[in-house]
């Protein structure tokens, strides 16, 4: 079963890779494709700009309050360095990173898909009529695996110059520690060092990618905790805990260093949290939210730096919430309208139209069947426990803060198995019945 099982998930993994590779050809040679993804322009030009020697700067002033040659940190720092490395090897060809990263992407996110459901879901699968317990697990495995690789904005995004893919593949690596961690604790084991590494790795990759997984991070380690203090496993958790917070610093503190460099002033990792509360709860949106529109900053503080923008933008934002408490909530209301949107609208091109009810739209009532199965389902509600705790807690922080439909994709990523979970189901059911049909039919023949 094994090798059967191995050429199956090769094969997904090739459908995947060959998908991306069409759509990045489709998307072209060029930064702006597909359109309202405006990221891209970022990045594209901070790799060129690192190529060039001048570090992570633009040579123009820039969205959303950075001067022309001057240091920035608003931008993720690792996927620079990325798209550069590619620019170096093949020349500044934005259509050379869509490659590259397509094949990365289409091999690595469902992959890891695949591990996740393993981790996650594969005992539920028990369920399942299928000859062997090792072959119904690994079905359900790979269907999660196949769903991921056919999602339409995992493969949009997985050809886009953003952070999506990768940010994406780091959080599900994680998570699969930390339900691999969890089970070592449950059975009354040490967690083995190459999980302790893979732990602090992930989250400090991911980092990179976006800080906000930061929030997550504590919420995660209580979730670690609260399970080894239910079966007296606590000092051992401590012990991988802290060892994984060290490689999180560990990640974060050669940029922290570089910000106190540049700026003479303290700024942990990115300057992008403190402008994204104070525009996303502008009054400008009234109580409905625009994802697509950027508040301007006050005239006045053109010229500040960063690490300052970012500490007042935040105070400001809050303070926006404070003065109308009854608008923000309205506006909180519509952003989960913009988190959950999976309809075709007439504000975006055909493309994310297709993207968005292709997948999300597509695979919105399996996700939400395989949850209901799995909530069903109490020895495991614990092992399930840590990917509903995420879905919910990084649902809430978007909904609360700057919401849209690509800040929804981590979450759609860990629903996926959920999503493989209903269809193994359903997959059942219709073979009792047709099972249940031919007995009937057999019974009713003459002579019988």
């Amino acid at each position: 079963m094994r090798d059967k099982s191995s050429r199956w998930l090769w094969l997904i993994l090739a459908i995947s890779v060959l998908i991306r590779i069409v759509v990045a050809f489709y998307l072209g040679d060029v930064v702006d494709a597909p359109p309202l993804m405006t990221d891209q322009r970022s990045y594209h030009a901070l790799a060129v700009r690192l190529l060039e020697g001048h570090g992570y700067s633009f040579d123009r002033p820039w969205y959303p309050f950075t001067p022309a040659d001057t240091p920035t940190a608003h931008w993720s720092f690792l996927y620079p360095l990325f798209i550069a490395a590619v620019y170096a090897l093949f020349g500044v060809h934005p259509l050379a990173a869509r490659l590259v990263q397509g094949v990365l992407g289409g091999v690595l996110l469902p992959w890891m898909v695949y591990r996740l459901a393993k981790s996650a879901l594969s005992p539920l699968a028990a369920q399942s009529p299928l000859p062997g317990r090792g072959e119904r697990d690994e079905i359900l495995a790979l269907l999660a695996a196949l769903v991921a690789a056919l999602y339409g904005y995992f493969i949009l995004n997985a050809t886009t110059l953003m952070t999506e893919t990768f940010y994406i593949v780091a959080l599900l690596w994680s998570l699969e520690v930390g339900l691999k961690a969890g089970g070592y604790l449950r059975d009354g084991k040490d967690i083995p060092v190459t999980l302790t590494l893979g732990l602090g790795l992930s989250l400090g990759l991911a980092a990179l990618l976006r800080q906000s997984i930061l929030p997550w991070v504590p919420v995660f380690f209580l979730w670690l905790l609260w399970g080894a203090w239910r079966r007296k496993r606590l000092v051992p958790a401590v012990r991988t805990l802290a060892v994984a917070s060290l490689i999180l610093v560990a990640c974060i503190l050669p940029w922290t260093y570089r910000n106190y460099q540049v700026y003479d002033q303290f700024l942990l990792l990115n300057s992008n949290a403190g402008y994204a509360m104070y525009s996303a709860q502008h009054p400008m949106h009234g109580v409905n939210f625009r994802e697509f529109d950027a508040a301007p900053l006050p005239r006045e503080w053109w010229g500040r730096s960063e690490p300052e923008l970012d500490r007042d933008l935040m105070r400001l934002g809050i303070q926006f919430v404070l003065d109308d408490p009854g608008r923000y909530l309205l506006l909180t209301l519509s952003r989960a309208r913009a988190f959950f949107e999976f309809w075709p609208t007439p504000d975006t091109t055909l493309l994310h139209n297709v993207g968005r009810v292709g997948s999300f739209g597509l695979f919105l009532p399996f996700m939400l069947y395989g949850l209901v199965l799995a909530t069903r389902n109490s020895q495991l509600t614990t092992r399930n426990s840590l990917l509903l705790l995420f879905a919910a807690f990084y649902t809430l922080l978007h909904i609360l803060t700057w919401a849209m439909v690509r800040y929804r994709l981590p979450v759609d990523a860990v629903l996926t198995p959920f999503a493989a979970l209903a269809l193994l189901d359903l997959y059942t059911r219709a073979r009792r019945w047709s099972s249940a049909r031919v007995r009937d039919a057999e019974v009713r023949l003459p002579g019988t």
